[in-house]
């Protein structure tokens, strides 16, 4: 197959897999699973479920789900308990995709809007219990597999924090202190979710205790000022 054809053929796909996905009926997916950056409103709709995304991203945050999922099967979406979003430079996911459902005017971090995070359970909190973070609660994350260097970063950092305060959940977010910090509550230390977060889930990957989760597709204030 020449270039041309080629081309010719990926456009067709394209135009195809939207036509398909705008006319079926849709489900919640949007709303139950967190997307990848950039994803658009009707994003459920212009997935055409090639995988581009899930290709590319140097931290295989990104999957598919499957069939369970219905209409949703084939589309992108993030397990932030397995793996966030580490918001990587020049954002190769949305470049990737050629349907538009990740929007390619998102350039910088301030265009991401995912979702917000949610603290539960403070109480199984390693920094509110003024405990050091140990090997038991991080043994998953140090025995993936991993397969380039900036995975490796994250390991390490990850190893370099057995027996010291934790703070993971802070240290590790990739969009910095406007997104999340250490509040006192009680006085002790608790992970504070603030303005800037846009629901990259790194957090909830990283934390020993498991106790953050990710609301897909909701803002700041419709959490914590709704």
């Amino acid at each position: 197959m020449n270039r041309r054809n080629f081309i010719a053929l990926t456009a067709g796909a394209a135009a195809a897999g939207y036509g398909i996905g705008y006319f079926l009926p849709k489900t919640r997916a949007d709303e139950l699973f967190l997307r990848p950056p950039g994803a658009v409103k009707n994003f459920e709709s212009l997935c055409i479920k090639c995988g581009q995304c899930v290709q590319v991203c140097p931290y295989h945050s990104i999957g598919l789900l499957d069939i369970a999922q219905g209409y949703s099967n084939g589309t992108s979406y993030i397990d932030a308990h397995e793996r966030g979003c580490y918001l990587c430079d020049l954002f190769p996911c949305v470049l990737a995709c050629p349907s538009g459902a990740l929007d390619h005017a998102t350039t910088q971090i301030s265009d991401v809007k995912m979702g917000v995070g949610v603290l539960r359970g403070r109480e199984a909190c390693l920094a509110y219990k003024n405990e050091n973070v140990n090997l038991n609660g991080i043994t998953k994350m140090l025995e993936r597999k991993i397969y380039n260097d900036r995975e490796q970063a994250v390991k390490d950092a990850v190893q370099n924090s057995v027996d010291k305060p934790c703070d993971l959940c802070v240290s590790l977010c990739p969009v910095g202190d406007v997104a999340i910090a250490m509040a006192k509550s009680d006085g002790r230390n608790l992970p504070e979710f603030k303005q800037g977060c846009v629901g990259c889930g790194v957090c909830a990957e990283v934390c020993p205790a498991q106790i953050i989760d990710i609301a897909p597709n909701r803002g700041y204030d419709e959490i914590y000022k709704g």
